[in-house]
Formats: structure tokens, C-alpha cells, sequence
């Protein structure tokens, strides 16, 4: 595979995750979530604060896929080795950890101030480990890209 049709994959891949990602966030989360005002009225005044909450989550996941189509242009570019990319996947580690905190700071709060089950906060730590996850991954990636990257800039040097 060249590193231009891999770059164009990529591209594909981001495109449809940002698509998805839109239409979870601003169809399915509210669709669902005035369903269950309706369903359960004691607990319609938490409708707009877990809104928010789950909204605010979406800047992140679209800066991380913001800088994942920077790395697929480097790509394209046949620099995928490159301290830009290991900067890159640097970001992605830090937006996903600050999107992970974040959202268990937010269940936290909402379930002191009554507005959450106690089901759901635990439910959510499994999105907030799988955040970590892609943290830890992108962080690794970063250090590994790094080290290929010096790699080959000592390669370049000793032709």
C-alpha cells in the first residue's frame, strides 16, 4: 500500500467517525435523552446539564481527529516518521486524557447533586478507561514515532 492510498484510507476512516460522531452527538444523545425525560418526569430537570455535559465532551474527540487528518497529510507526504506527527499524537494523548477527566468529573458532580444513578457513573467508567486507553496508546505512539523520527534524521546525516 502507498503512503498515498493509506492516506486516503485514513482520510475515509476520520470522515465517517466525524459523521458518526455527529450524528450520535447532536441526534441521538438528545433523542434519546428527552425519551427518558419522558419516561421518567422526576428526572427531566437533568436533561439539559447531561446535554451539555455530553456536548462539551464532542470538542475534543473532534480536535483528536482534527490533528489525526494533520497526521494523514504528513502521511501523505511520506513524513510519517516526523517529530510533527510525534507532536501531533502528543496532543491526541493529552485531549484524551483531559476528555476522560473531564467526563468523570462531570458524572461525579451530577451524581453529588443527585442528577445521576449510581449505575450509570459506573457504566461511564468504562468510556473513561477506554479514553485512558487511547491516552496511553497515543503517548506511545508519540514516543515511538519520536525515536524512528531521530532514527532516521541520523540516517540522513551519515550518506
Amino acid at each position: 500500500m502507498t503512503q498515498e492510498s493509506l492516506s486516503k484510507w485514513l482520510k475515509g476512516i476520520i470522515a465517517g467517525i466525524a459523521v458518526c460522531g455527529a450524528v450520535i452527538y447532536f441526534y441521538l444523545v438528545p433523542v434519546f435523552g428527552q425519551e427518558a425525560a419522558a419516561a421518567y418526569p422526576e428526572f427531566s430537570h437533568c436533561y439539559i446539564p447531561w446535554l451539555i455535559v455530553i456536548w462539551l465532551t464532542a470538542v475534543p474527540c473532534y480536535l483528536v481527529l482534527y490533528f489525526g487528518w494533520k497526521i494523514t497529510m504528513e502521511i501523505k507526504k511520506d513524513n510519517s516518521f516526523s517529530m510533527v506527527n510525534s507532536r501531533y499524537l502528543k496532543y491526541i494523548s493529552t485531549l484524551a486524557l483531559l476528555d476522560s477527566g473531564y467526563f468523570f468529573l462531570a458524572n461525579l458532580i451530577l451524581l453529588l447533586l443527585n442528577m445521576n444513578h449510581p449505575g450509570i457513573f459506573l457504566g461511564s467508567l468504562l468510556v473513561e478507561f477506554a479514553g485512558v486507553t487511547v491516552a496511553v496508546t497515543a503517548a506511545a505512539l508519540s514516543h515511538l514515532v519520536q525515536k524512528a523520527a531521530e532514527i532516521q534524521n541520523e540516517n540522513e546525516l551519515t550518506i
